[in-house]
């Protein structure tokens, strides 16, 4: 038997043999206040979140300052502004990075950032980032993807907007860079994504196709959807988070609120304690009951030697007769002892079957 994919990160075993692995991601919705970002990795410790994830770019790493048409934003949730302009008010500085960290392992939760080209990984080496998550824009940025394969480090991919033959060179682009220990993330890169867009059984497919830890980077509004991916065999969970939605920032509309990040988090535990395993057997929360299953009563008094018949013998609660199974099988026989009506029937008061 193949052994199932797993990974590690920061001493945390991450597969579908383990709880479902929560990424809360903050993204821009600090809102360009470091007391926010700080609050919101409050928040996912606190939730119990198994990880926060930050982003690491500048505007100058990530897009052009320009006035060209294809730099600018015409529709969708950022429409108006210019790529520039967007990252400019969204990126989290890089001279918060120490705090976020040392704030983030103060309160005992791993943090790990999403870097956009290769300063980012270099600075994120420096404050000794425990694994790298690929954003799904940049996963057909094989080079970066190789750069940061080759840190030795656990790396996540998502993959929203690219497609099998895309997913595949990331991978191996991965692979080829040096990591032993990957994982993609199913994902759609619509802000926010309706349910309906999500083919969640892409996820069964990917595990298999690809050999790779796989979990979900779910923009939908509730929890719903990422709850149904672990179902299916999500072992990651990525989702944003925000002190509140109706904050005006570029993420918060799509975001969890604190009270929803626990909910899922508690969601996404109890999916996975109930796909256990296959087990045909009695559960023991079950086994007190059984004693209230149907089996075989008499109804009326038998002497010794006497037949059963039809209105001598019923199936009903609770359980401490035959089994009803055995109803066609006694009808006719005779009884060998003297028998009172409302008493189990014992096989062996019967003669031989």
């Amino acid at each position: 038997m193949t052994a199932l994919p797993q990974i590690n990160i920061d001493g945390r075993a991450i597969g579908s043999a383990n709880p479902p692995y929560v990424i809360a991601e903050v993204s821009a919705n600090h809102n360009g206040n470091l007391d926010a970002a700080l609050e919101l990795i409050d928040v996912a410790a606190k939730q119990g979140a198994s990880a926060v994830k930050i982003q690491t770019y500048r505007a100058d790493t990530i897009t052009l300052k320009s006035n060209r048409p294809e730099f600018q934003i015409t529709d969708g949730l950022w429409a108006g502004q210019s790529l520039y302009d967007l990252y400019e008010q969204a990126h989290t500085p890089w001279d918060w990075h120490p705090s976020l960290f040392a704030h983030a392992r103060s309160r005992g939760i791993t943090i790990f950032s999403s870097p956009f080209d290769s300063t980012a990984i270099d600075l994120l080496e420096d404050l000794g980032a425990p694994a790298y998550k690929i954003a799904s824009f940049e996963a057909v940025d094989l080079p970066l993807i190789r750069y940061a394969a080759s840190t030795g480090k656990p790396m996540i991919i998502s993959t929203g907007m690219a497609d099998d033959v895309e997913i595949a060179e990331a991978v191996q682009a991965a692979r080829d860079g040096g990591c032993r220990q990957l994982a993609l993330l199913h994902c759609v890169s619509g802000y926010p994504a309706p349910a309906a867009d999500y083919n969640l059984r892409v996820i069964s497919d990917m595990i298999t196709r690809f050999g790779c830890v796989t979990g979900l980077s779910d923009h939908t509004l509730d929890t719903t959807t990422a709850i149904a991916a672990v179902s299916l065999g999500a072992s990651i969970v990525e989702k944003h988070i925000t002190l509140d939605r109706n904050g005006g920032g570029p993420d918060d509309s799509f975001s969890l609120e604190p009270c929803d990040l626990g909910a899922l988090v508690r969601g996404t535990r109890t999916a996975w304690e109930a796909l256990g395993r296959v087990d045909y057997g009695r559960k023991s929360s079950e086994r007190g009951n059984a004693v209230f299953r149907r089996s075989l009563y008499f109804v009326r008094d038998l002497a010794a030697g006497e037949v059963i018949t039809p209105d001598s013998v019923r199936s009903v609660r609770p359980g401490f007769g035959a089994a009803p199974k055995h109803l066609e099988a006694i009808l006719g026989r005779r009884v060998n002892v003297a028998v009172r009506a409302e008493t189990p029937v014992q096989l062996d008061q019967i003669e031989r079957l």
